[in-house]
């Protein structure tokens, strides 16, 4: 009797295992995917809506398509106001709360590393989409950090490659005195005197993030008596900077080279404004006819009434980037995710891209071209892209500036 209810019960045990596992399975393929998204909306808002338009058009793409490993995907986003702090505290009530499966986001790149550590801390996959500073995936990388953008490295790299070519050798500096300014100064200097060993930097201005003293700042950079000029300012201390720049005849003469100004959310404000001749990174949405870029600048248009900016092209790479990593994991434990996410390739409007195993940067590109008037308006032309893989230094290099490798 005994065993007959033992049998019974284990009958029904198992059964009720047998009958629990598909809708377990069926459960979970109902459910989305969460992705807890973190920016600085409110701080930086010429580049972060229309990111945010970005991934949300990604968002309808790869839902429509039928999601990832049969499973749609959802973003439940949160405004950091460019606050580190503020950063962290909403990753701890994504994952506690909304119980997102990874993270994702950032713009400057104190968020970016502050939203790294959190992910290292909680062992939660983070996919940082804008933050440049190559502390992110090198000395301070970890396992469960991946950065789409190309970093400061890089873009400095793609400028270096022009301003070798000068024949400036006096060299004055300004930048934004936080991670993203003090790492795109240093390896252009590095990467410059490394080509040109006769060129020397004269003077640095380091204006705090949004309270450039553009006045002063251009009348310093002029008593240096400079050959050329590297700027690292964007949004509206770029705009300041030029302005005050122009009326006081900085420009006159010299060369600029200047990262992130060819891209729209910086260029368009400078209006007729607009310094010709400097030698920029950015984003040349107009003329850029790839059949990639021409299917999303259409549909981009179509759903916003609106023109793409750089923003734009990071948020719908970003979600293209997990799902490609999502849908090469194995499963959904983060190192599970790791693993997929490393040498996962996706397609963004620019072309094919990867993250690296080696340090989880992606290849992702930009493109190098000089700044020009064209209507009362700021465009790019001379451009042409250069891939993010062609600048990277050597493997054995970054070996050795990202501890633990491939990790």
């Amino acid at each position: 009797m005994i065993r007959t209810t033992l049998s019974r019960r284990a009958l029904l045990a198992t059964g009720t295992a047998a009958l629990a596992a598909p809708r377990l399975v069926r459960a979970e393929a109902s459910t989305p995917i969460r992705i807890g998204e973190i920016n600085s909306y409110s701080a930086v808002p010429a580049f972060t809506l229309p990111y945010r338009n970005g991934w949300q058009l990604a968002l309808e793409h790869v839902n429509a398509a039928g999601g990832v490993r049969g499973r749609k995907l959802e973003v439940i986003s949160r405004d950091d106001a460019g606050k580190p702090q503020d950063a962290v505290r909403l990753a701890g009530e994504l994952i506690e709360s909304d119980r997102v499966d990874l993270l994702a986001g950032g713009f400057l790149s104190n968020v970016g590393l502050a939203l790294s550590d959190f992910s290292a801390q909680k062992q939660v996959i983070y996919i940082a989409g804008e933050p440049l500073t190559d502390a992110l995936v090198w000395q301070k990388g970890q396992k469960f950090c991946f950065r789409l953008r190309p970093s400061t490295y890089v873009q400095a790299a793609i400028l270096v490659e022009e301003a070798a070519k000068l024949p400036a050798k006096r060299w004055v500096t300004v930048a934004p005195n936080y991670e993203y300014g003090q790492s795109a100064v240093k390896w252009f200097s590095d990467l410059l005197k490394a080509r040109r060993p006769d060129v020397e930097f004269v003077a640095a201005q380091w204006p705090a993030l949004g309270h450039i003293d553009a006045g002063a700042v251009a009348e310093a950079l002029a008593s240096a008596k400079p050959d050329a000029i590297y700027n690292v300012t964007f949004g509206p201390d770029l705009t300041n900077f030029v302005r005050q720049g122009n009326t006081r005849g900085l420009f006159e003469g010299r060369s600029v080279v200047s990262l992130l100004t060819g891209e729209p959310e910086y260029l368009d404000p400078l209006g007729e404004e607009t310094p010709p001749g400097w030698i920029v990174t950015g984003y040349p949405w107009a003329s850029l006819d790839t059949p990639a870029h021409v299917a999303f600048r259409e549909a981009y248009q179509k759903k916003f009434n609106d023109y793409p900016r750089m923003g734009s092209v990071v948020g719908y790479s970003l979600i293209q980037a997990i799902a490609a990593g999502i849908g090469r994991a194995g499963g959904m434990t983060p190192d599970r995710l790791a693993g997929g996410f490393a040498g996962a390739t996706f397609e963004t409007p620019f072309g094919a891209a990867m993250f690296r195993p080696l340090d989880h940067q992606s290849t992702l590109g930009t493109f190098l071209g000089k700044t020009a008037l064209k209507d009362g308006k700021g465009v790019m032309v001379d451009w042409r892209y250069v891939d993010g893989a062609s600048v990277m230094p050597p493997d054995t290099e970054v070996q050795k500036l990202r501890p633990g490798a491939g990790q």
